[in-house]
């Protein structure tokens, strides 16, 4: 079974003065994976730019640069993709997490290469006891790797409270074990670092959610948002968990790209030349079902 969404994700930016030249890169794009197939999917700048293109980063996601040359107040960064998402069983692998760690170094088999660079610290996640401590009680020995991961992300579930606006984007893994809350980046960010703490290969997804309106209630335009989640290599694949939500990735996400951190994986950066003192940013995205219009 598949279910086929049609995304949009809109970004635009407002200044009080003229910006004489704009350069961004976005991980805006979806990409092809075993749950995902692309059937359209393409990125469009307002004010024109003078250079746009795609290219694929070190990890496999479509990034795409621009150069806006010419002088504006407002930039509109449009992505928009056509994606069919299948439903995937969920792994019931009885394989303990110890075995799937040390066969990352005793298996001589191409995906391992590759799953073993995600063991290691990344420039958002360096390593720290206090995140080591707090994996300890989901990785108790000969524990089977997917029901540990499980329960390590419905612990983060449980423990932390959910609040907008409460980090940015550069708050850390130990400030969200201080202040006990955070927004899916945070909740991401700390699975994947428990998860490497143990010595197990964790990415992190940037993505979206499909949400559904209240009952009776009509769904609002631009209600969806961008998402965040862990994903950990099991020895065959890779198991993709939502802690914000406490349930396994499903055929209700889509996935914009991965990575070592967000760092990687930003939906958009960029750097400006102008003597504008201030500028306001709003983004709406929108996520919805073919047969829903």
């Amino acid at each position: 079974m598949t279910t086929t969404f049609r995304v949009t994700h809109r970004t635009t930016y407002r200044y009080d003065g003229d910006v004489g030249t704009s350069f961004g890169r976005a991980h805006l794009l979806p990409r092809e994976g075993p749950r995902q197939t692309i059937r359209e999917a393409r990125v469009t700048v307002d004010p024109e730019p003078a250079e746009l293109r795609d290219h694929t980063d070190a990890f496999g996601n479509t990034s795409t640069y621009f150069c806006v040359t010419t002088a504006h107040r407002e930039l509109v960064v449009l992505a928009e993709s056509l994606v069919e998402v299948a439903e995937v069983p969920p792994p019931t692998s009885p394989t303990p997490w110890e075995v799937v760690r040390d066969g990352l170094y005793t298996t001589p088999a191409p995906e391992l290469l590759d799953a073993r660079g995600y063991v290691l610290p990344s420039p958002r996640l360096p390593p720290h006891a206090a995140v080591t401590a707090y994996a300890q009680p989901s990785f108790t020995p000969g524990r089977p790797l997917v029901e540990a991961a499980i329960d390590l992300s419905t612990r983060i579930h449980r423990d932390f409270r959910y609040r907008s606006g409460s980090s940015g984007v550069g708050s850390t893994v130990p400030e969200l074990l201080e202040r006990g809350e955070g927004v899916c980046q945070d909740f991401a960010h700390l699975g994947v670092s428990a998860l490497r703490s143990v010595g197990l290969p964790a990415r992190y997804v940037s993505g979206y959610l499909r949400t559904t309106p209240p009952p009776g209630r009509e769904r609002v335009l631009g209600a969806d948002a961008s998402h965040a989640w862990m994903s950990v290599f099991t020895g065959s694949g890779w198991l993709d968990l939502d802690p914000t939500n406490d349930r396994l990735v499903d055929d209700s996400f889509v996935e914009l790209a991965h990575g070592r951190d967000y760092s990687d994986v930003p939906p958009l950066k960029g750097v400006i030349y102008s003597d504008s003192a201030e500028s306001v940013m709003q983004v709406g995205v929108d996520m919805i079902p073919v047969e829903d219009g």
